[in-house]
């Protein structure tokens, strides 16, 4: 069943900061795990009134079926991507693990 890694990462505490360490580093990173079958970055809205919603970006990592992914967050390219997340997101992160049932 394919799977997918989604990172999201909460309101960052400067978001200009953050705007530009993923631009420069967490894409190019993300896009270097291997056996990555599809790749999204996401923004999300704020909320109708202007504010913000408590999650900021998504990225969502596809593989082929959860022993991939479990292999590719073992490699040293994740190795390299994993500390760079936790470092960008100064306003909290979260990291999940999904079957995907539809597409």
């Amino acid at each position: 069943m394919p799977t997918k890694l989604t990172v999201i990462y909460d309101n960052p505490t400067d978001a200009e900061a953050f705007e530009e360490g993923y631009a420069r580093e967490q894409v190019a990173l993300a896009k270097k795990v291997p056996g990555l079958i599809r790749f999204e970055s996401s923004k999300v809205w704020p909320k109708e009134d202007g504010t913000p919603t408590p999650a900021y970006r998504m990225i969502d990592l596809y593989f082929d079926d959860y022993d991939s992914a479990s292999a590719a967050v073992a490699t040293p390219e994740a190795a390299l991507l994993f500390p760079s997340i936790f470092g960008l997101a100064t306003g909290g992160v979260r990291l999940l693990f999904s079957d995907i049932e539809e597409s």
